[in-house]
């Protein structure tokens, strides 16, 4: 049997641990929640405090919502049994659909909405649908990875900006001769935190008879009031607004959603292949979103989103101090007011032992690497929920302070042996 194949990625495995980059998983034995218990390649269970998902108002593990999944899943059973073409689309998907195209109405005029089983399938139809030979996109290049994926599948022109550089946008579009133009961005970047600026690029496509499409992944749910968004956020209103919200964050279940004007979603409906091709999602798990949006929407929601601005600001002050006391340390803040707060370390494998250190004393803080970040700017992804405590985001910045100086500690040791060393074999 020819193991070619088995000793080159071997190869490339070994080169990724050699240059700190080698991913691994971690499985989690009880529900989401601050506290999780996990395990790690088969090891024992451990609690630890957990700054990792993206579960920002708390609702992953909600009452409410379990109960929700559970009548769904009473009403409609397990599974949907084809996809939204053939015979899955549930009574529980259409009024989801509906209740999302009401919920987003104040920001695009007779919207529609369109369920899709995860965001990354959401961007992968949207670009491909939309972005044939007639049109060019027009990308951030620090968008997620399933816009760039999408941009690159669709038979339509790219054409990438730095990250939020209008300016160059603007000459971009000036000069594009295609018909349709498609701007796409993040609402709030995954890696960084930041907000893009929305009113200027809603002003771009107006100027230049473009569309906007808005990936609000992080923002659905926590910007905006009632939680409706990065465009009610910014009080935004236009039918050249294409908008993709994830369900599975702030809403806690699963799944995701475009909506737009009803030519654009009955498009997708007949063309979009990640849609037509895919089994629809459980209906039960549409059930529970409809329980989510109420919660989102309401007094509960409101409440949790305060918490979570409380949060945000308490973390930010105090590393703000803790960078400017010990500037030795060469951590910096991203700007973001969002519950994405980056912790920038720079190199890859001090962004690792960094994590590690943390994770020893029981906390759980994802270390970022290229190439899902520019290279230099490993980071440990501090992200906060409405369910985090006061009390647990101070003991992660004690930690943090402590494993900083432990680590500062131990190079300055190292390269001082270093130096020892070298010496005695002049």
């Amino acid at each position: 049997m020819p193991l070619m194949l088995i000793d080159h990625l071997n190869r490339q495995l070994l080169e990724r641990e050699a240059q700190s980059l080698r991913r691994q998983r971690r499985t989690a034995v009880s529900p989401c929640a601050p506290r999780q218990r996990v395990s790690h390649n088969g090891g024992p269970e451990r609690e630890l405090l957990a700054f990792c998902s993206n579960d920002y108002l708390g609702l992953a593990n909600h009452p409410a919502l379990i109960a929700a999944l559970a009548e769904g899943a009473q009403r409609y059973g397990a599974g949907s049994g084809a996809s939204h073409l053939i015979s899955g689309h549930s009574l529980a998907h259409a009024v989801l659909e509906a209740e999302l195209a009401t919920w987003l109405a104040p920001c695009i005029p007779n919207a529609q909405a369109l369920y899709f089983c995860t965001g990354f399938m959401a961007n992968l139809a949207l670009l491909t649908a939309l972005g044939d030979a007639s049109a060019t996109i027009f990308a951030d290049k620090l968008n997620h990875a399933s816009l760039v994926d999408g941009a690159l599948l669709a038979k339509a022109p790219l054409q990438r900006y730095a990250h939020k550089n209008l300016a160059v946008l603007a000459r971009q579009l000036a000069a594009c001769t295609t018909p349709i133009k498609l701007i796409v961005t993040d609402a709030v970047f995954s890696m960084d935190g930041d907000l893009a600026d929305l009113p200027a690029l809603l002003a771009l496509a107006e100027r230049f008879d473009a569309w906007l499409i808005v990936d609000d992944a992080h923002g659905f749910g926590v910007l905006g009031a009632q939680g409706r968004g990065s465009l009610a956020h910014f009080g935004l209103t236009s039918e050249r607004l294409i908008y993709m919200g994830t369900l599975g964050k702030a809403a806690g279940v699963g799944g995701a959603f475009v909506a737009a004007h009803p030519a654009v979603i009955d498009w997708l409906v007949q063309t979009a292949r990640p849609y037509i091709y895919t089994t629809a999602a459980p209906p039960a798990v549409a059930h529970a979103l409809s329980a989510s949006l109420r919660l989102i929407a309401g007094p509960e929601g409101d409440e949790r989103r305060a918490r979570l601005e409380k949060l945000i600001e308490l973390l930010r002050a105090r590393l703000a101090e803790v960078i400017a006391e010990q500037p030795a340390l060469g951590w910096r803040l991203t700007d973001s007011a969002t519950a994405i707060q980056p912790l920038i370390v720079g190199d890859n494998a001090a962004a690792l032992a960094l994590a590690a250190a943390l994770d020893a004393q029981g906390l759980w803080v994802p270390a970022i690497r290229p190439p899902t970040v520019p290279v230099g700017t490993a980071r440990l992804r501090i992200t906060l929920s409405a369910a985090h405590s006061e009390a647990e985001v101070l003991e992660l910045v004690e930690t943090l302070v402590q494993a900083g100086r432990a680590l500062a500690g131990a190079g300055e040791a190292l390269a001082a042996a270093q130096v020892t060393a070298c010496r005695s074999q002049e």
